[in-house]
């Protein structure tokens, strides 16, 4: 095997009197595919910065093999001094090749090379950035939450773009189906340490189940032997105990390793406060349409919304998203069309773009708006510390300012500000942004559980398939639409739609001349008098369409269940597929009938 490119052993660094790294180490080889996963706070950016040259570890050895490029991405890049985002992303070039790719990717990720810096949105340095780093074509991409501020469309080019490339690449990430589909390698950063793991991200949340339950084993192990060794100090001979000291210090060398043992931190406990459930009927949208001056956002989109349901909206930044759910809402008015909201809705809006949180406020002060030491949950008081634990905040950051804590933090801290609230209707924008994989499947959990309504915004293709029952999709400029079922249920209705649509396109091309002289020969009889078949369909189709009809209504029912997918997720896939087939049954006898009547009307 070549030798690595870059290598880091035994790094360790502390914060304070914290360890955060004690005993890191990490190989990269050329082509590498590797992924550091682990909980927010194990120090997998200050790993992959100590990688990348930008931080120096307390002790340990980094080794940059000679002549090798490095690039790394951070999650919160600085433009300050660069006139224009080209300048910006060129100062990267250097060592590298000349960036012959930069007007792609500029292209692709929607900038431009002569913007300003001074206005970009946190979205567009982050894409800034990642042109940047991607242009150098270096040995080895360190890329850190790569996928934050991108739209599916763009997620999906990105996941294309890195599998392409020669690139040896290290990446963090919370987006499940982006690693599943770039690592081949999967190191662990747990209480300071690293576990390397020869697979990709794919297999190694059953590795670290099974790693976990056999350490609690081993744990175990290890108390139940101090027990027998304190119960031989009592109770064995007298003259053996004083002879054999030997035993008394293992014991004591047990007790000290238990003492230093540091244990996997706990899992959030998302609580929500309890609401009077809404009426049935929670929104109805019947043909409305919605448009900003020449800009149709929403055209002739019609939705009926129940109780219970949990209900995805994708598409491109821009698409409308947030226009389309504030309509769904009520808060803004349609142009034309109807909406009608159900009885007794209380909306909870979670904005994970954190635009409520002040930065110079306390966490403490952004938990109980500033009123005394305790969390007002409902009608339950809880003490400000005791919910902060709740949500894996220690008590010593009580005093911290908003503006110091990490972006996975803020987003704990958005979610446990959100959820003090009582609710029948939750609203998510954008809830996955920067929160551990733990905390991800917590969240997953509450949704599953919460006795009300969900809407989700998001572009975490494997949380929608994980939380909703119902996807609504942008299809192009103002059109919407709904389909059964999360990302991946959406992806394989919409192909298997637009193959039917193009078999009937082909169906109404136009015939050569030999084909068409034959096609007049042998149908011009029918066209003039309608067979004794034609009149019998012609008279069956109606009730066929209204058993179909009926049988859709039905199917639709059973798919509003909200606890039909996480109950029996293998039914709802059929379901789902039963009615897409009989959508698609419906909409043949339709063009059938149609071609019947014109062929009566010709008799």
């Amino acid at each position: 095997m070549a030798p690595p490119l870059l290598t880091l052993t035994d790094i360790a660094l502390t914060f304070g009197t914290t360890p955060l790294l004690t005993a890191a180490n990490m190989m990269i080889y050329e082509n590498d595919r590797l992924c550091l996963v682990g909980r927010n706070g194990s120090g997998k950016s200050t790993f992959l910065k100590i990688a990348a040259g930008l931080i120096e570890a307390d002790s340990g050895v980094r080794f940059l093999k000679p002549g090798i490029t490095a690039r790394y991405l951070p999650q919160e890049p600085d433009l300050t001094g660069f006139g224009t985002i080209g300048d910006y992303v060129r100062s990267g070039l250097e060592g590298a090749e000349q960036g012959y790719k930069i007007p792609y990717y500029m292209d692709q990720l929607g900038l431009d090379e002569n913007s300003g810096t001074q206005n970009l949105s946190g979205g567009e340095a982050r894409r800034a950035a990642l042109i940047r780093t991607l242009a150098a074509e270096p040995d080895i991409l360190m890329l850190d939450e790569p996928t934050n501020h991108l739209d599916l469309p763009a997620i999906e080019w990105l996941e294309n773009e890195l599998q392409s490339m020669r690139s040896a690449i290290i990446l963090i990430s919370h987006d499940r189906r982006f690693l599943e589909k770039l690592s081949r390698r999967t190191i662990w950063m747990d209480r300071g340490e690293t576990h390397n793991i020869d697979d990709g991200f794919s297999g190694f949340e059953d590795w670290r189940d099974n790693f976990l339950e056999q350490e609690e084993l081993d744990r175990h192990k290890l108390d139940r032997k101090i027990v027998r060794e304190q119960h031989w100090i009592v109770h064995g001979v007298s003259g053996r105990r004083k002879r054999n000291m030997r035993r008394v210090k293992e014991l004591a060398n047990l007790r000290q390793s238990v003492k230093e043992q540091r244990h996997v931190k706990g899992s959030v406990q998302f609580t929500t406060a309890e609401s009077q459930k809404s009426g049935k009927l929670v929104a109805e949208l019947k043909n409305v349409t919605k448009a900003f001056g020449q800009r149709t956002i929403i055209k002739d989109f019609s939705i009926r919304i129940m109780r219970g349901e949990r209900i995805g909206l994708v598409g491109p930044n821009g698409a409308g998203k947030t226009t389309l759910l504030k309509t769904i809402m009520g808060e803004l008015e349609a142009d034309s069309g109807a909406i009608r909201l159900g009885a007794n809705l209380e909306p909870l809006i979670v904005d994970q773009k954190r635009e409520s949180l002040n930065p110079d406020w306390l966490l403490s002060e952004a938990l109980t708006d500033g009123r005394g030491e305790n969390v007002i949950i409902g009608d339950k008081s809880i003490h400000v510390q005791r919910y902060m634990k709740d949500f894996l905040f220690l008590p010593e950051q009580a005093r911290t300012p908003i503006h110091a804590l990490s972006g996975g933090e803020r987003g704990r801290l958005q979610l446990a500000r959100g959820l003090r609230l009582p609710s029948n209707l939750l609203v998510l924008d954008e809830p996955t942004n920067d929160l551990d994989l733990e905390t991800l499947d917590l969240l997953q959990e509450l949704i599953a559980d919460y006795d009300g309504t969900v809407l989700l915004v998001s572009h975490d293709r494997d949380f929608l398939d994980r939380t909703v029952s119902r996807t609504i999709a942008y299809e192009g400029p103002g059109a919407w639409e709904i389909y059964a079922g999360g990302y991946t249920d959406m992806t394989r209705q919409r192909k298997q739609s637009r193959a039917e649509n193009g078999n009937r396109d082909k169906s109404k091309e136009k015939p050569s001349k030999a084909e068409k002289g034959k096609s007049e020969q042998t149908q011009k009889p029918k066209a003039n008098k309608l067979s004794y078949k034609h009149k019998f369909r012609l008279e069956q189709i109606p009730g066929d369409m209204e058993n179909l009809e009926a049988t859709i209504t039905q199917l639709e029912t059973q798919l509003a269940d909200p606890e039909l997918f996480s109950k029996n997720a293998e039914a709802f896939t059929k379901i789902a597929t039963e009615l897409e087939q009989a959508k698609n049954q419906l909409d043949a006898l339709e063009t059938e009938w149609l071609e019947l009547e014109a062929m009566k009307e010709n008799t």
